[in-house]
């Protein structure tokens, strides 16, 4: 794929998809501006991201929110700041506390391999974590429409959060889906709750809404329900093998799953899964 720019999914509601971490940036307009949901994987990116904005001519950022701490979504929120001034940048009060630490573990990985194309800019960019947080719920009053924002659950990390926009029937689910692969189970997710989650995510949409995963391309309800499904199945197994007493490091072979044990977004499941289990979930002999 190559970069989109800004593309119209709904009213004043803009999608850029880009090819770098085939990551999502969307636009929210009203009458007091415009909130840009995630900001790309670094400043260098970001400024991409601030061009793309101007040529779309419909008005500046007035906000920034982060669906969570990770670099691929936070990343460009220096830039957008010093494109657009002291914006306020929301997220969740776990995202918000988490965003420098979780940078700064991904530029120490991509510190570790100089040869990687992207490593300068990665570690180059300044971290800048939202200040402007929720526990649960919150709203952004852009004049003439109310954007929602919601704290679901657990599930790609500890403080996920999804943004609404009712009168568009959009919802922007951030890594809690992924359209492009495997969702990813990173050190930092909770894969025995992630569908628990998913259930309140589908609860706020309709049988039209357009939901913007992380990753990939807009998805329908129907998309996110088997979504969903698959990490039960996910959440399932590892339940069912631990009390087995199945040893985790023979988990991966001893049943299907839903996608390839060794995709790297999914590799690491098993082993955080059996990680959150209570000891008395577990069976002889214990993993």
């Amino acid at each position: 794929m190559t970069d989109t720019g800004f593309q119209e999914i709904a009213d004043r509601v803009w999608l850029a998809r880009y090819e770098w971490w085939d990551v999502n940036v969307t636009l929210i307009g009203g009458s007091a501006g415009l909130v840009v949901v995630d900001t790309h994987a670094s400043a260098a990116a970001a400024r991409q991201v601030v061009e793309d904005v101007r040529r779309l001519g419909v008005g500046g950022v007035t906000r920034i929110v982060n669906t969570h701490e990770h670099f691929d979504h936070t990343f460009g929120n220096a830039e957008l700041r010093a494109a657009y001034g002291v914006v306020p940048i929301h997220a969740t009060e776990v995202a918000a506390v988490n965003t420098i630490a979780s940078g700064e573990r991904a530029k120490a990985r991509y510190g570790a391999d100089p040869s990687d194309p992207r490593a300068a800019e990665i570690i180059a960019t300044e971290i800048v974590p939202a200040d402007t947080t929720f526990a649960s719920v919150a709203a952004i009053d852009l004049g003439d429409r109310l954007v929602e924002l919601a704290h679901p659950g657990r599930g790609h990390t500890a403080g996920d959060l999804v943004v609404r926009v009712p009168d568009a029937d959009v919802v922007l689910a951030g890594d809690l889906l992924e359209e492009s692969g495997p969702p990813v189970y990173g050190e930092d997710s909770y894969p025995l709750e992630w569908a628990l989650t998913i259930d309140v995510v589908l609860g706020m949409l309709t049988t039209s809404s357009v939901v913007v995963p992380g990753h990939g391309l807009p998805v329908d309800r129907s998309w996110v329900e088997q979504q969903r499904n698959d990490l039960a199945w996910v959440t399932s197994n590892i339940r069912e093998l631990a009390g087995r007493g199945v040893p985790v490091q023979e988990a991966a072979g001893a049943t299907e799953w839903p996608w390839p044990t060794d995709d790297w977004r999914f590799d690491g499941a098993i082993a955080r899964g059996y990680s959150q289990l209570p000891r008395a979930a577990r069976g002889l002999p214990l993993a």
